[in-house]
């Protein structure tokens, strides 16, 4: 099952207990998934395209918001490609939901949910209901471990500025898109698909996603780290590869013997150790000495083999000829 699949499942499992919550889920499974037809230009009728969960879940809420206990039946009615079942209610039936969800005008005109001012998602609960069953219908939300992505996909230009508006207003930053004939409603930042899973109240998979969230963020950190480490190890290497250079360019024209003592031993210590680092390199010297003495030291051998090449090719240490 993918992770969306298991965000949708455990969402089918909220049925909220206040009637205006149960409303607002009602007009939000009709604004995405519903289709409202007139036979006479008197009569008219609910289509659905719901899948099974969900229509188990939109008869839950007719039952106990309205007391309707219906069934649906086939219909060849279709809309967009897609084949709709009918809601087999009568006309006092189908009116009274969508005077009650706000979807009716009284002169029996139909309209849309439009603006996050409308009364049906007025309070904060509800809006959190209406965003619920919304994902259900038109939304899906990417694999936490592979990348962060959810979206809300509306045939209706209206109902993405009003999901868009929702979101806003209980503080989850989302954008919006074209594609192809469809608005999309898009969230990219991990920490607002937290919270908007947290609004939908899908805790389950919150707790998945915050845990994806901690192993990508302690993967990166050990990756830069190993990166970090690589870097300096590299680093130390060269330098090492360079001191033990101008130390054997020192012996093999005399440059060693004539050095101070203290030289003459940083050296030996550091031809007989190509390996240690400063710190080790400066606990085998007799007496020991420090880091910073021992990077002293180094640079000064390595100031006397430049100077040694340029005495004896006429080359600084660029190749270029000395003046």
């Amino acid at each position: 099952m993918s992770f969306s699949s298991e965000v949708k499942e455990e969402l089918l499992a909220r049925i909220p207990g206040a009637r205006h919550c149960q409303l607002a889920e009602i007009a939000a499974i009709l604004a995405c998934d519903g289709m409202v037809v007139s036979a006479t230009g008197q009569d008219i009728g609910l289509l659905l395209r719901s899948e099974t969960a969900l229509r188990r879940k939109f008869f839950t809420l007719l039952r106990k918001a309205f007391n309707i206990d219906t069934d649906f039946w086939q219909s060849d009615e279709s809309g967009g490609g897609r084949v709709y079942e009918m809601l087999p209610f009568s006309e006092e039936e189908t009116r009274r939901v969508l005077a009650s969800t706000l979807l009716i005008q009284e002169n029996g005109r139909l309209r849309m949910v439009e603006g996050s001012g409308h009364r049906i998602i007025q309070r904060n609960c509800c809006k959190r209901a209406f965003l619920r069953d919304a994902f259900l219908c038109i939304g899906s939300v990417s694999d936490p471990s592979k990348s962060y992505h959810l979206e809300f996909v509306c045939e209706e230009t209206v109902l993405a500025h009003t999901l868009s508006e929702l979101l806003h207003s209980l503080g989850v930053p989302a954008r919006e898109t074209a594609r192809g004939h469809y608005t999309v409603v898009y969230i990219k930042e991990s920490e607002a698909i937290v919270d908007l899973l947290n609004l939908m109240e899908a805790p389950v998979a919150l707790m998945r996603m915050e845990n994806e969230r901690i192993v990508r963020g302690m993967r990166g950190d050990v990756n830069r780290r190993v990166n970090c480490e690589t870097a300096n190890i590299t680093k130390t290497v060269d330098a090492a590869e360079r001191q033990i250079e101008d130390i054997r360019f020192l012996m093999q024209h005399g440059g060693v013997g004539r050095l101070p003592e203290a030289l003459q031993q940083m050296a030996e210590v550091r031809l007989a150790h190509p390996d240690a680092s400063l710190v080790e390199l400066g606990t085998l010297l007799d007496p020991p000495v420090g880091k910073s003495g021992v990077n002293h030291r180094l640079r000064k051998l390595g100031d006397l083999a430049r100077q040694k090449r340029e005495e004896l090719f006429g080359r600084n240490e660029n190749g270029g000829e000395i003046c």
